[in-house]
């Protein structure tokens, strides 16, 4: 109820609202707009503040410790990943270059497998992505967040807690680690998200070391970067921890990853030869079955897009893909059915 003497509320219709302008909403938004669709973007915070910066970038399709479910998906990304990129670079002029083209799998107990695989540098990817959706008709909203959903004839209405309205036929929540507590209280029913803390470091790589190739076993991981701002430098990560929300880095942990990075390339044990650039920790989104949540929600019009753990990166473009398909009342040409949104759901 709007007390008397207020302000007109403004009211605004878009096809689709995408709740969370991470890098899996932000590319939704980008296919949803590439196909005729108004989109509003709402971010509690910034546009790709939270886990779409703090992870490696590793397109790892090919992980054998991927489960075999994100097979089709993670296929599908690989296959589109030239063009996402293409599109996010032609939008806003500002290259994604491939980091590496090769990694290097060690296996437990046996051989180390050799896998064509590339990685990109997050951060690069977030830069381009900022400019290529300024440069689009998507509104993106920052700083805000829903106050509450109201469900219509028409659709669904919106409100914000500055008082804005906008009415939709569609919402997508992308709300990444943050969705249990978005959903309890917007639907009054969390869905089964939960932060999975993860610390990374990033160290310089000094004169004659080099490499140009990933280094991943089953523990840890070093990313070099070969172009851009972080050039000469590897990123290895990560620790896998439930910590709530707590993004704070303890330097035990971090010696822990470089003690695991230097089974692999001794070199690494050494703050002089290997001396650290930066740390810091993000927040995978992560469900029991630690596979996405990608489909339709509890409600009408509700579209749930959550739950990518470690891959958010790599699945980004399919993710984008068979949302925009779900959402335009189409049949995704990947099978969804292990990724449902309501799989931990029972009706009471």
């Amino acid at each position: 109820m709007i007390p008397p003497g207020s302000p007109t509320v403004s009211r605004t219709s878009r096809d689709v609202v995408i709740l969370g302008a991470g890098l899996i909403g932000l590319a939704t938004a980008l296919e949803l707009a590439n196909r005729g669709a108004s989109v509003t973007v709402i971010e509690r915070d910034r546009m790709l503040a939270a886990a779409s910066t703090a992870a490696a970038g590793m397109l790892a399709a090919d992980d054998p410790c991927n489960h075999d479910s994100l097979r089709g998906l993670s296929r599908l990304s690989i296959q589109r990943y030239p063009e996402f990129l293409h599109r996010i670079e032609h939008l806003s002029g500002l290259p994604i270059p491939f980091q590496t083209e090769t990694t290097l799998q060690y296996m437990a107990g046996g051989p180390a497998l050799r896998l064509q695989e590339h990685s990109i540098d997050p951060r690069q990817l977030a830069s381009s992505l900022s400019a290529a959706i300024r440069a689009t008709a998507i509104q993106v909203v920052e700083k805000t967040r829903v106050s509450a959903i109201e469900a219509k004839l028409s659709g669904n209405e919106l409100r914000l807690e500055d008082g804005s309205c906008f009415s939709t036929g569609a919402i997508l929540f992308a709300t990444g680690a943050w969705t249990a507590e978005t959903s309890n209280a917007l639907v009054g029913k969390p869905l089964s998200v939960s932060p999975c803390k993860g610390q990374m470091l990033r160290v310089r790589i000094s004169p004659p070391r080099s490499f140009q190739e990933v280094h991943r076993s089953e523990r840890i991981y070093i990313v070099p970067r070969t172009h851009g701002p972080q050039a000469g430098t590897a990123v290895i990560g990560a620790t896998v921890e439930e910590a709530g929300f707590d993004t704070t880095v303890c330097g035990r942990d971090l010696d822990g990853l470089r003690a695991l990075a230097a089974a692999l390339l001794p070199w690494l044990g050494s703050a002089e030869e290997a001396p650290m650039v930066e740390s810091w920790a993000g927040l995978r989104p992560a469900t029991p079955d630690l596979l996405p949540m990608l489909g339709a929600g509890l409600h009408r019009g509700h579209f749930i897009a959550t739950g990518h753990y470690r891959n958010g990166i790599l699945l980004a473009p399919a993710t984008a893909i068979v949302m925009a398909d779900l959402i335009e009342g189409k049949s995704p040409g990947v099978n969804l059915s292990d990724f449902s949104p309501l799989r931990f759901h029972s009706e009471p």
